[in-house]
């Protein structure tokens, strides 16, 4: 049973990984900080769904991982 778990917690941390790698980095300097107020002003959401969808995914997986972890560290124990 520990061995499924500790699978479980390798794949969901892989999984995880490449989902915050995927996403877009939200400060981008100060070309951004000109760039972004110009940007939010005239209405562009360019990716928005994209960006949101992968940020409840990583909420998601961030909370799997702790539960896996903590059963992972019960049978190990």
């Amino acid at each position: 049973m520990a061995t499924f778990f500790t699978i479980l917690l390798l794949i969901d941390a892989i999984a995880l990984i490449a989902v915050v790698l995927l996403q877009q980095g939200k400060s981008a300097g100060l070309s951004g900080a000109i760039a972004g107020g110009a940007e939010q002003l005239m209405g562009k959401q360019k990716g928005r769904g994209i960006d949101r969808l992968l940020h409840n995914i990583t909420r998601i997986l961030a909370g799997l991982f702790m539960v896996l972890a903590v059963v992972v560290g019960f049978f190990l124990k």
